[in-house]
């Protein structure tokens, strides 16, 4: 498995915000993804952005039912959005999370190879390597990778 170790600083997403039993995550979890880039438009100005001008990071952000970023139990919130800067206001609508700073490892997969990534990332790589989950476990897509790859951030260690 090709795991990297990466140390984030706190950061703020601001999305289409859902909640919803585990076991059905695929029936409402694209509806959050089909709401969020329909109305793009009204988040843009707040996304955070790169030197080139490039958006740095679309974020599937979850937390537990209480907003703890713990892991799901058998329900779970989820929020499909955006990087932005820690300031900016959520328009109606929209949800705002700031996710808290952690050490995470970090592996790459795609829709056909998640659920199997993330399963031996529970039950074998982190354990094998004297690693707890610390939180919830969050999806990054890179906005400049369009091949349909997304990484999955574990967070192992708290920070500060």
């Amino acid at each position: 498995m090709s795991v990297h170790f990466e140390e984030k600083k706190a950061f703020t997403v601001i999305g289409k915000l859902g909640q919803g039993y585990a076991s059905e995550s695929q029936s409402w979890i694209p509806t959050l993804w089909q709401e969020a880039n329909g109305n793009f438009e009204e988040i843009r100005s707040l996304a955070k952005v790169d030197d080139g001008g490039n958006i740095v990071g679309i974020w599937g952000a979850m937390s537990d039912l209480f907003g703890q970023f713990n892991r799901w139990t058998n329900q779970g919130k989820y929020l499909a959005g955006c990087e932005v800067l820690e300031d900016a206001i959520a328009p109606a609508g929209w949800t705002k999370w700031t996710i808290p700073a952690y050490k995470y490892a970090v592996i790459k997969c795609n829709h056909n190879t998640y659920q199997k990534i993330f399963n031996e990332m529970v039950n074998e790589f982190l354990p094998n390597h004297n690693f707890t989950i610390v939180g919830a476990v969050h999806e990054y897509y890179n906005p400049v990778e369009t091949n349909g790859e997304l990484y999955l951030y574990f967070p192992i260690e708290k920070q500060g």
